[in-house]
């Protein structure tokens, strides 16, 4: 039964639509157990779907309501495991794997950034070819970092030594450990600093299917305050959705997250900056 008055449903746009009739799977992870400066970015997922209650569903650029044409199917907040990173990254991994066995297209909302890691070894048991597009202010390459290999700051090392090939853009923060790293396994040329990047340089990276994982903190401050380690000099929202552009155009993009939305009380800007930007790439997917 519906209440006459009722709220729309508290899911992703808050369109209800049925399972089978929507082509994203939006699966919500609220974990920041080992952030390491201003943690409360397991409120993220939480605050990306309000504000995208709020927001219009009619895409301008693309000429339609992608809510109405993919469909949104929102799952319950996926329960961490408080044991460790290490066992939330692998209840990640079993639910991104249930989405896909569903022939459904991931949208991951953290929460930290170690997730990522859960949702890339699921990619890529069905994606043999998959590479990983990195928006980030930090280049996540630690080996270890306060005590485990699955801190946020170790995410990238763990997948790259999956044996997945990335590109990373909008970096400008490393440790010596991570810059020392970068030359050993000759990643200089994967690594795009700042706003300075060709995108016909970061096509070439990049296998046929291609994941997408968004540290907020890869755009500038001004436009996202809302996350727990911000670094001036990042993307701005037209330069991120140009390059996203033409990576959805070039690549099959097959998945992507949005993490370490760290949101601030009374100030929803950047929530609604995030819920924005997850629809306009799911908006972009499903124009393909």
């Amino acid at each position: 039964m519906k209440l006459l008055h009722s709220r729309p449903p508290f899911n992703f746009c808050g369109v209800e639509r049925k399972f089978e009739q929507c082509k994203f799977a939006v699966l919500p992870v609220p974990y920041d157990s080992t952030t390491s400066y201003n943690p409360g970015a397991r409120n993220g997922p939480h605050a990306i779907i309000q504000a995208s209650r709020n927001m219009e569903t009619y895409d301008i650029e693309l000429g339609c309501d992608v809510s109405q044409s993919s469909g949104f199917w929102t799952f319950d907040e996926l329960e961490p495991d408080m044991s460790g990173p290490k066992e939330t990254i692998a209840r990640v991994k079993e639910a991104v794997t249930q989405i896909l066995a569903a022939k459904k297209f991931p949208i991951v909302l953290g929460g930290e950034h170690s997730i990522t890691l859960g949702t890339v070894q699921a990619m890529k048991e069905t994606y043999s070819d998959l590479s990983i597009l990195q928006i980030d202010a930090h280049t996540d390459l630690r080996n270890e970092y306060e005590g485990t290999k699955y801190n946020h700051a170790c995410v990238m090392r763990r997948i790259h030594e999956l044996g997945v090939p990335h590109a990373a853009v909008g970096i400008r923060s490393m440790s010596e450990e991570e810059a020392e790293y970068i030359k050993k396994e000759k990643l200089e040329k994967s690594i795009f600093y700042g706003t300075k990047f060709d995108v016909s340089k970061i096509i070439p990276l990049l296998s046929k299917n291609v994941f997408i994982t968004v540290d907020l903190d890869g755009f500038d401050p001004a436009f996202v305050p809302a996350t727990g380690t911000p670094e001036p000099g990042g993307l701005d929202w037209n330069s991120g959705i140009s390059l996203l552009s033409e990576i959805f155009k070039k690549k099959s993009v097959v998945g992507f997250d949005l993490v370490e939305l760290s949101p601030i009380p009374g100030n929803v800007s950047s929530d609604f900056f995030c819920a924005k930007l997850a629809y306009k790439m799911a908006g972009m997917a499903g124009k393909r």
